[in-house]
């Protein structure tokens, strides 16, 4: 499954091709499924364009893009959009439109009251486990574990040349854990690359877009999501082919 990560927390300052209102969200994943994209992950943001966990901001999203596309569309529950967790749980409680599945990191205080306030709606949760923090530890002693709607394997390391190892070190981890759902796997920036490759070699499910890497393959800017998902397609292609060699 290759899923398109719209936006993230970027803004217009990180670069042009970063997507912010409702309409321009739509529009990006129209065109990100259009190219192979089989999953949409997007950040709703307020009109300052800061990530926001409000139903007012959250609705108009869902609704522009819900009627572009025909596939899940997932949120963020992001600490930063909201820190409190308490709160954090107040907004999913007042959502007026539901997204199919919302992402949590489970290093971030309250990771388990805020997936139960989403599972509690029926919305899957995608558990965000990511290196270099102690999510694979808190995800581990987590009761809802066996019931999240799969496990975001989040590589944060971004140099290329390492990005791949600190994610196999991340898969083992996740490996002793008895959660028995199914993993997807990416990296930020620099290891975006390098850990989709991975990804496409272990037959494991990923991720690409402006949230992950402004960049192509080559280096050159990307001009929108759905030239990433071009270039991932291209690429998890030749994988396949490499793997099938010998």
């Amino acid at each position: 499954m290759m899923q398109a990560c719209l936006n993230g927390p970027r803004t217009a300052a990180d670069s042009g091709a970063v997507p912010l209102s409702p309409a321009a969200l739509a529009e990006a994943a129209r065109r990100a499924v259009a190219a192979g994209a089989e999953d949409v992950h997007v950040h709703p943001k307020t009109p300052c364009g800061t990530d926001s966990l409000s139903p007012r901001v959250l609705a108009p999203v869902l609704e522009a893009i819900r009627a572009a596309v025909d596939v899940p569309v997932g949120v963020t529950t992001g600490a930063w959009a909201e820190p409190d967790p308490a709160r954090r749980v107040a907004r999913i409680r007042a959502w007026t439109a539901l997204p199919d599945h919302a992402s949590v990191n489970w290093h971030e205080p309250g990771a388990d009251e805020v997936a139960a306030a989403l599972l509690a709606r029926g919305i899957g949760v995608e558990a965000g486990v990511w290196s270099g923090t102690a999510g694979a530890e808190h995800f581990a002693r987590s009761a809802l574990a066996p019931r999240v709607l799969r496990v975001l394997a989040e590589v944060t390391d971004t140099d290329p040349a390492s990005a791949p190892r600190t994610a196999q070190a991340l898969l083992a981890a996740l490996a002793g854990i008895p959660h028995g759902r199914p993993v997807l796997l990416h990296g930020w920036d620099g290891g975006a690359w390098p850990v989709l490759r991975l990804a496409c070699r272990l037959g494991l499910a990923t991720r690409i877009g402006i949230e992950d890497t402004l960049l192509l393959p080559d280096g050159a800017p990307a001009t929108d999501n759905a030239q990433l998902i071009v270039s991932a397609q291209q690429l998890a292609y030749v994988t396949a082919g490499e793997g099938g060699r010998g």
